[in-house]
């Protein structure tokens, strides 16, 4: 699969060793890599039952998203965002993962069984706009809070 090969080189760009990273993913598609955030990009983790909803805003006005990824048991939910984003992330609720901070990230091509790609990276560096997502973010909470008010 292209698409998997390039966003692998993508991914792996990042690595302390990018080349090593790519060839263990190679042997093993269905493998995890340890990855560094805050160089090509920061992750903001949702709960999952804030990070689906606001998946779906997304995808209603995006052609695309960034990547997203969701943890072991659909705890939690990552959103690939620029570079940066995690030092002037205000919110409550959303975990941040940017420089000094390692993500366990799933080979794009391959499922595996724990953390898995909701939207897998392209290999073009696309990512989630932040303000963007703050704001389908708010559309989703407001969405759940109506049907929790609602029930």
């Amino acid at each position: 699969m292209p698409g998997a090969k390039t966003a692998v080189a993508w991914l792996a760009s990042v690595a302390p060793d990018p080349e090593s990273c790519r060839r263990e993913w190679e042997r093993d598609p269905l493998g995890v890599a340890l990855l560094p955030a805050g160089r090509a990009w920061d992750v903001l983790i949702l709960p999952s039952r804030l990070g689906y909803p606001t998946l779906d805003v997304l995808s209603r006005v995006l052609d695309r998203p960034g990547p997203v990824l969701v943890d072991f048991g659909d705890a939690r939910t990552g959103f690939f965002v620029p570079a940066g984003t995690a030092t002037r992330w205000v919110g409550t609720g959303v975990r941040t993962a940017g420089l000094g901070t390692w993500i366990v990230v799933p080979h794009p091509g391959g499922a595996s069984g724990g953390v898995r790609w909701l939207i897998p990276p392209d290999g073009s560096g696309t990512l989630t706009d932040p303000a963007l997502l703050e704001l389908a973010m708010h559309e989703a909470a407001a969405a759940l809070a109506g049907e929790e008010g609602g029930a």
